[in-house]
């Protein structure tokens, strides 16, 4: 397996710029409404992915992945850890590069699918933490 530090500079750096947020929706007291805005920050379109669609830091949103008339580079998933498996399935159908599961988000089964199709992953971890680890080096 690839050193996970390796695999996180991967998708941060080089996965691309459009990140799907599974869970982001208009509440600013939830963890993705924050963790959203830091990657915009750092340059990546965010797409709000939730039911109520609602358009969340200036992206309009859709209630799912597949609803998305776009391609994805990565899909950040703010879901709980037993519906987390799904949406890393519909990741690889959307055809995405990467999935990151957040902090508390893991999924050992889908770890293996979705690596096994060829994606990047990382579970139980945060963008918005390591993004500045990253700018350190």
């Amino acid at each position: 397996m690839t050193d996970e530090t390796e695999t996180i500079a991967k998708i941060l750096t080089e996965s691309g710029d459009t990140w799907a947020v599974v869970g982001l929706s208009g509440n600013r007291a939830r963890a993705a409404y924050g963790v959203a805005a830091v990657l915009q920050r750092f340059g990546k379109r965010v797409v709000p992915v939730h039911p109520k669609a609602e358009t969340v830091h200036g992206e309009q949103g859709y209630a799912s992945l597949a609803d998305i008339p776009f391609p994805v580079d990565v899909v950040d998933v703010f879901v709980n850890s037993d519906l987390a498996g799904a949406v890393a399935d519909e990741a690889v159908a959307k055809g995405a590069k990467a999935v990151w599961f957040q902090l508390g988000v893991v999924d050992e089964a889908a770890y293996e699918r979705t690596t096994a199709a060829g994606l990047d992953m990382v579970m139980d971890r945060c963008p918005a933490i390591e993004i500045p680890r990253l700018s350190r080096g």
